[in-house]
């Protein structure tokens, strides 16, 4: 095979295994896709140091056009698809933990080694390695808050083209890290100047794959409603600190029958994040999911759970009514909540799974009712208004209405 088919090979080989991880994260959690991430720097950092393969273009090293680039793609898939907050995780704990291996390494110093054979400790190496790390982690914090910037930054350019936003974006912040690496590898490492140039023409190719396979991927396997959704760039610096509110609204009190949150809190809270969109200029969506269902009654805490996995991190899922349920969507575009609401009557089944009963009982429908503001709502007791109108009677209501049978 060629240079470039065994990159091409590795590169999906890396996106594919991170990608299923980062699918699992309802089951697995978010820490089993960041400790992948993790684990792979040390190589990633020793490779583009010491390994290179000539192509028609220069030399380039798979560490940094392979992986590095890969890392990144994830970074920013994790933005997307979670938020700010959840992608400073591995960039912080990639610094402490590299910083803690250079401490470490100045302890060792301080030690008298056996030598046991041909075998002895290189710890010139480990130094070279230590700085490289610490400056790869340091850049990539800043690569982080780049490519979040660019994408949230370039949203009315592109348009619904979100492939070549996501291009675009992985572009233009791996040209500036490979100018910004190579200094320091060039001065550790003496990488020759041949590397330089091949190696950005190798990235802006591993831009276009990652860009493509991100894209696919949001298509094909994560339906959420804001998927594409712009974000104000103010509202990037919230989410880098952490929401002490999230860990309040995680101790209300749950509704023992579906595990959601109780529908007394529907009001306070909803008329609170209403008010705080209006402050801010974002949009607000409220959701009203009802199962009608003339037989036995539906497995109402699975479809919480399946409601929950299928919103944003910082939703909000409520008991409504006796077989219902309200989702408050903070920030979320009118479009997107529109989108939302058409895709849950699928999503809903899907994410249930055996417990799914909608293909096995006769006459089980779910309704969907979505109202987005906060336009001309006075306030959220209207909006709510708007969405029980529309679950109820969607041809004259002022909500917006989808049924459907899952199968």
């Amino acid at each position: 095979m060629s240079g470039v088919s065994l990159l091409l090979l590795q590169a999906v080989l890396y996106f594919g295994v991170m990608a299923v991880l980062f699918r699992a994260r309802g089951a697995l959690g978010t820490g089993v896709f960041v400790c992948a991430l993790g684990v792979m720097h040390f190589l990633e950092t020793y490779l583009a140091a010491v390994f290179f393969i000539e192509l028609p273009f220069g030399l380039i090293s798979p560490g940094s056009v392979v992986l590095f680039s890969g890392k990144l793609a994830m970074v920013l898939l994790l933005y997307v698809k979670e938020d700010a907050e959840t992608v400073r995780q591995p960039v912080y704990g990639l610094l402490i933990g590299n910083l803690l291996v250079v401490a470490s390494c100045l302890i060792l110093r301080f030690h008298a080694p056996v030598a046991l054979g041909a075998m002895a400790p290189d710890l010139g190496f480990v130094d070279q390695m230590g700085v490289l790390m610490i400056w790869g982690t340091l850049l990539l914090f800043v690569d982080s808050l780049m490519v979040v910037l660019l994408y949230e930054g370039t949203a009315s350019l592109f348009g619904r083209q979100h492939a070549a936003r996501v291009i675009f974006c992985l572009a233009v912040v791996l040209t500036f890290d490979q100018l910004a690496f190579f200094g320091v590898l060039r001065m550790v490492a003496g990488v020759p100047p041949a590397a330089l140039l091949g190696g950005w023409a190798a990235k802006m190719g591993a831009a276009l794959v990652y860009g493509a396979l991100l894209a696919g991927y949001f298509r094909y396997f994560e339906t959420r409603g804001d998927a594409g959704a712009r974000r104000r760039l103010g509202d990037l610096f919230d989410l880098l600190t952490y929401r002490r509110e999230a860990m309040a609204e995680r101790a209300l009190e749950r509704d023992e029958v579906t595990g959601a949150l109780a529908s007394r809190h529907l009001a306070a809270l909803g008329a609170e994040r209403f008010q705080r969109a209006r402050r801010r200029g974002r949009g607000f969506g409220l959701l009203l999911v009802q199962v009608a269902a003339p037989g036995p009654a539906a497995p109402l805490r699975e479809m919480a759970q399946a409601l929950a996995g299928a919103l944003r991190v910082d939703d909000l899922v409520f008991r409504h009514g006796a077989r219902g349920f309200a989702l408050l969507l903070e920030g979320i575009p009118p479009a997107a909540a529109r989108r939302l609401a058409e895709d849950l009557p699928r999503l809903i089944p899907e994410r249930m799974g055996p417990a799914d009963p909608f293909g096995q009982e006769p006459g089980l429908k779910l309704r969907v009712a979505v109202a987005d503001g906060p336009g001309g709502a006075a306030d959220f007791g209207a909006l709510l208004r708007q969405a029980e109108d529309g679950l109820w009677d969607p041809p004259g209501g002022a909500g917006a209405a989808w049924a459907g049978m899952a199968r």
